[in-house]
């Protein structure tokens, strides 16, 4: 496919329709990342995930192995597990009727069970839903695709990855929810465009000065890479200086990677943070045309020395603004975007993963093409 040196038309982050082809093409065909293996580390516990209308949860068993099943009773379609995180003891029960299920998913004891006719419990399991654990991040797919494996997404930064033991990391906190009252692709647009952050983010400019890279993987673009290195840290910000002088050696990190900034966006919503001392995941979960909700949760390697603590809050201070600078902007672009007179945009020749993107769904969906908004009934007339 020629790539074209354009952004979408601004009706793409507007339409109701075109959100909808959008949920069924773009998101609910790939990968979405749950949580990791250390939030469930013992049999029976659980974590819940949801986007547009799907509820999952995903549950280790006896054995040490992980499911992921719909969130819904066989019996009368009543959500199963109501909380965010949890552990199910000895099995999972429905809350309506008390029926349940082992944490494979079959179902196990069914109250009045005499009363149904020709009834086998065999029959009447938990839907599973494709998983894939990642490094130990776990991964769910909704719709049959062909979509690869999020280990061949990631095939060319393995070894590049593998330095930080991410399947080793624990939980620093809670996942959190910050909504956004801008289409998805705002966000994840923003987070791949480095030409802003020189202009918008003075904090993170400095701190990375003229390090900060980008690049589109060879294997069909899957991930974007950033990056930035923070041995060019300017001493002009606070927080800056602190975080460059408590930030201690990590033993398990080679020389040129004690002070690397490291991310990656894997398409279409998910973004990895990478640092030195922990890392995080931001998921852009979609709740309609301009709404977004922000998914996020830090993880780290067990580590008890004040300094990596007081590095990680710094850390947490800087992103904090960073994210700050960045909801303004994202709003303003919105605003822009919501005046129906937008059209597309002409995108840098170094704007690569922007350029990516703005193909990537023009390629999925063909309509995005058009540079004037088309009617709602035609854009819905894809679905059909």
């Amino acid at each position: 496919m020629t790539k074209v040196l354009k952004s979408l038309p601004g009706w793409t982050y507007t339409s109701d329709a075109f959100f909808e082809l959008e949920k069924t093409e773009l998101i609910l065909k790939n990968w979405q990342l749950v949580c990791h293996i250390s939030n469930i580390p013992n049999p029976g516990d659980f974590f819940t995930f949801e986007i547009f209308n799907e509820r999952i949860f995903v549950i280790r068993d006896e054995k040490g192995d992980v499911s992921a099943f719909q969130n819904f009773c066989s019996h009368r379609g009543t959500k199963l597990i109501d909380e965010i995180s949890g552990t199910c003891n000895g099995k999972i029960t429905c809350p309506y009727h008390a029926w349940g299920y082992d944490f494979k998913g079959n179902l196990i004891k069914v109250p009045y069970e005499d009363q149904f006719k020709d009834f086998n419990k065999q029959n009447h399991g938990l839907q599973k839903v494709d998983l894939e654990i990642f490094q130990g991040f776990i991964f769910i797919k909704l719709l049959d695709s062909d979509v690869p494996s999020v280990n061949e997404q990631f095939k060319p930064y393995i070894d590049e990855i593998a330095q930080y033991r991410l399947e080793e990391m624990r939980p620093l906190g809670r996942i959190t929810m910050r909504p956004r009252n801008v289409n998805w692709k705002q966000i994840a647009d923003n987070y791949v465009d480095a030409l802003h952050i020189p202009v918008a983010h003075p904090g993170l400019s400095n701190l990375v000065g003229k390090s900060y890279g980008i690049e589109v993987s060879p294997n069909n673009g899957y991930i974007h890479k950033m990056w930035g290195d923070g041995i060019n840290t300017r001493n002009n910000n606070l927080s800056n200086r602190l975080y460059d002088k408590y930030l201690p050696h990590m033993n398990h990190l080679p020389g040129d990677k004690q002070r690397y900034w490291l991310y990656y966006r894997l398409w279409p919503n998910l973004a990895f943070d990478i640092y030195p001392e922990q890392m995080d995941f931001m998921q852009f979960i979609p709740i309609d045309a301009n709404t977004t909700m922000i998914r996020e949760i830090a993880y780290a390697l067990p580590d008890e020395r004040r300094e990596t603590k007081v590095a990680q809050y710094l850390n947490w201070r800087i992103n904090r603004q960073v994210n700050n600078e960045d909801t303004n902007l994202i709003n303003l672009v919105q605003e822009g975007m919501n005046t129906n007179n937008f059209k597309s945009g002409p995108l840098a020749s170094s704007e690569i993963c922007l350029i990516d993107s703005a193909n990537k769904i023009r390629e999925t969906l063909p309509i995005a093409k058009k540079e004037n908004q088309p009617s709602e009934s035609e854009i819905k007339k894809m679905h059909e």
